[in-house]
């Protein structure tokens, strides 16, 4: 008889519906923190993704789906998803992320309607990345901050709200904080979408931060952390030779400090990032337009350098040809600078 214990079906809301009990039991966890109260916000939850996805055996009805995203978005709950994640469970926050992911997907009627509902709430961006400083939902933000990168003006403005939070951190001298959320910047900036997609912004970007910016990354890439040194290391390869980065890119082979840093780096006791600090080396090396401090460092130290290129570890197939090849034609070149300088003492 077990069976007439059994917990009452949930009503099969409509969208509207379903879009407004769902604010209403968001808006109750402001009055009350009972286990009841959460229960409640996740039971909706499971509802959202149950109509946006389907429940396993039913595909989602496109037009329920287009009438949620709408009502979702008339209701204010996009704002509630944001504001009341750090208070809701593990299973609750993980059907939330999968719901955010569809509902940014949602094209009506040629609209991206939950997009264009952010980019009109733009104080929301900058909560989800204040939010990824809470170690407890910084996943849960990371995958939320990945979905709006992938349109262009939300990536836009990620980059200034990424900005102000790293200043921030910096001249409060929370460092122990920074390096996770400089690093998170970098990956959504070159790794995901944005290098593929929104070039332009990238670009602007490094060129209105380039000062604050490379002295912040200065440390990741002198950073104790092997996975930091390489990780960092491969974005800035990355991100510095792509064509549309190319005056950022001129502009940072004229520093001596980050030369220094290059030097230092085709010296690190790991094979992967010796060679990846070659690839940022050759181009302070090749460049044909080096400034004098430049060439006088590379003069001084001329043998350290010659013995570090000599040690390069072989790469893998073709690209081993073609390190070993462009290693020679660096070689030459500062062997070059050399005599050049020589002859004119």
């Amino acid at each position: 008889m077990s069976f007439f214990f059994k917990s009452s079906p949930r009503p099969k809301w409509s969208p509207a519906e379903l879009a407004r009990v769902t604010k209403e039991s968001f808006l109750a966890l402001d009055t009350s923190t009972s286990a009841k109260a959460h229960e409640e916000v996740e039971k909706n939850i499971q509802s959202i993704r149950q109509m946006l996805s389907g429940d396993g055996e039913l595909e989602p009805n496109e037009d329920h789906v287009s009438q949620l995203t709408l009502e979702i978005c008339k209701e204010d709950v996009i704002a509630l998803f944001i504001h009341k994640l750090p208070t809701l469970v593990w299973d609750a926050r993980k059907d939330l992320v999968y719901c955010w992911s569809i509902l940014l997907r949602q094209n009506i009627d040629s609209h991206y309607c939950c997009v264009e509902y952010l980019e009109s709430h733009l104080e929301l961006l900058d909560f989800l990345v204040v939010c990824y400083n809470n170690k407890e939902i910084a996943l849960n933000c990371g995958s939320m901050l990945r979905e709006c990168i992938k349109y262009p003006t939300l990536a836009n403005d990620l980059s200034d709200a990424f900005w102000n939070q790293i200043a921030l951190s910096y001249f409060s001298n929370m460092w122990n904080c920074l390096p996770l959320t400089l690093l998170l910047m970098l990956l959504l900036l070159s790794r995901l979408d944005l290098l593929t997609k929104n070039e332009t912004t990238v670009s602007q970007f490094l060129i209105s931060h380039y000062d604050q910016f490379f002295e912040l990354y200065e440390k990741l890439l002198t950073s104790p952390n092997y996975v930091t040194r390489r990780q960092s290391l491969k974005i800035l390869s990355d991100f510095l030779l792509e064509v549309q980065n190319s005056q950022t890119m001129k502009r940072y082979i004229q520093e001596v400090r980050y030369l220094k840093i290059m030097m230092a780096l085709l010296k690190d006791s790991s094979k992967n990032i010796q060679i990846s600090a070659f690839h940022i080396f050759k181009v302070f090396v090749a460049n044909p337009n080096k400034p004098r401090p430049i060439i006088d460092f590379l003069v001084e130290n001329r043998e350290e350098l010659l013995i570090a290129l000599q040690k390069l570890p072989a790469s893998k197939g073709e690209e081993d040809d073609q390190v070993e090849e462009e290693k020679g034609l660096i070689i030459e070149e500062i062997e070059t600078i050399s005599s050049l300088s020589k002859a004119n003492k």
